[in-house]
């Protein structure tokens, strides 16, 4: 790694607990810990996992009449999001790609919006410009953990009473040893759990204080990957990118029908000319799962073509490798809109054209506090 790698608060625990660091998004990040990748994909399912997500960016919207303002640069409806609630939501540009995916909560007297970590500058650069008359503010003082897996209820609620009463996307502050933390019920393995964003000076006593339950294991990259590919969640930078629509990516579910044709708030946001049409239309491709039909995965760039000799592509590989909760490899990408679960492809595989499966997404049912 090099040394002008930016650092997480949690960087000294993590070289404390074995972390193999990597550099990702610009800061070194522990991409697993001495029980390897498997061990703590499985663990995560089956008790509770914590990660480390202080790399994403976190946002903070004031000023009179948000909502709608930022709904001027994405299609969700944000002034409908009732107070202590998040949703889900994308950052569109003029030509309908996706900029970046972002999660935005109503915090009652501000709008808390997280945002990838990789594209955090850019997003802040397109939120500025968007809302040029409301104060914008990525915050530098506050880390974000992740709590995923079944026991994550009970362990969170033992340091913070009041979490287990919280449904899926509530979003709450409590406090813990003098700490304020900003508590959602969400993450992106899944599972039940939460997301805590934490002064960055009570940080590592908030993680120990987690890491002391015999319940938990600290997590890394590695299986924050394939926890999420067997949810089918989509990675930013892989499977959606300034080149694929919110249709094409399948997340149309995202966009409420106030904000789509014949809406009361329809359009105003970039791309809405193309893809408020998809919505009506559908698009001419969309992103899948993909069930490779051996035992070798099928990861990101793999080229699909419709049988062993065609020599025109119908589609690629945006996400791919060994779902140790399926037992086999799993992969995600785009194929034709019409092509139906069910149907057999050929990813290329140095050289080799090997069977693959369309199917339907997830591979893992999400196990939500409803």
């Amino acid at each position: 790694m090099t040394d002008d790698l930016m650092q997480l608060p949690l960087a000294a625990l993590h070289a404390e607990l074995g972390g193999k660091m990597v550099p990702f998004a610009g800061y070194a990040m522990p991409v697993q810990y001495p029980a390897g990748v498997m061990a703590e994909h499985l663990h995560t399912r089956d008790k509770a996992g914590l990660f480390d997500v202080s790399h994403m960016g976190q946002v903070v919207i004031r000023g009179s009449g948000a909502a709608a303002a930022l709904e001027q640069v994405i299609p969700m409806n944000v002034q409908g999001l009732a107070e202590g609630r998040q949703r889900y939501g994308l950052l569109t540009l003029p030509g309908g790609g996706v900029a970046d995916d972002l999660m935005f909560a109503n915090r009652g007297d501000h709008l808390f919006v997280v945002v990838n970590g990789a594209m955090k500058r850019a997003d802040m650069d397109i939120l500025t410009a968007g809302l040029p008359d409301h104060e914008v503010t990525l915050l530098d003082d506050r880390a974000l953990l992740a709590l995923q897996g079944p026991s994550a209820e009970a362990v969170l609620e033992s340091l913070v009473p009041g979490v287990a009463q919280m449904r899926f996307m509530d979003v709450r502050t409590l406090s813990w040893s003098g700490a304020e933390l900003w508590i959602s019920r969400s993450g992106y393995t899944g599972e039940d759990g939460y997301e805590i964003s934490v002064p960055a000076d009570h940080a590592e006593a908030f993680a120990r204080a987690l890491l002391a339950q015999d319940d938990v294991l600290p997590i890394g990259l590695g299986a924050r990957d394939s926890l999420r590919l067997e949810a089918g969640m989509p990675l930013y930078g892989q499977d959606l990118t300034a080149e694929i629509t919110p249709v094409e990516a399948d997340l149309a579910w995202a966009i409420q029908k106030i904000r789509r044709t014949g809406g009361d708030r329809a359009g105003g946001f970039p791309g809405a000319e193309v893809i408020l049409p998809q919505l009506d239309q559908g698009p001419a491709r969309r992103r899948s799962g993909l069930l490779p039909q051996g035992r070798a995965p099928m990861r990101h760039g793999v080229t699909l073509f419709a049988s062993e000799t065609a020599t025109d592509p119908v589609g690629e590989v945006t996400s791919g490798g060994f779902g140790p909760s399926v037992g086999s490899p799993v992969a995600m990408g785009y194929v034709p809109a019409d092509c139906q679960a069910g149907t057999t492809l050929y990813g290329d595989v140095r050289g080799r054209r090997l069977p693959v499966t369309v199917t339907d997404l997830p591979f893992h049912t999400p196990r939500y506090k409803r």
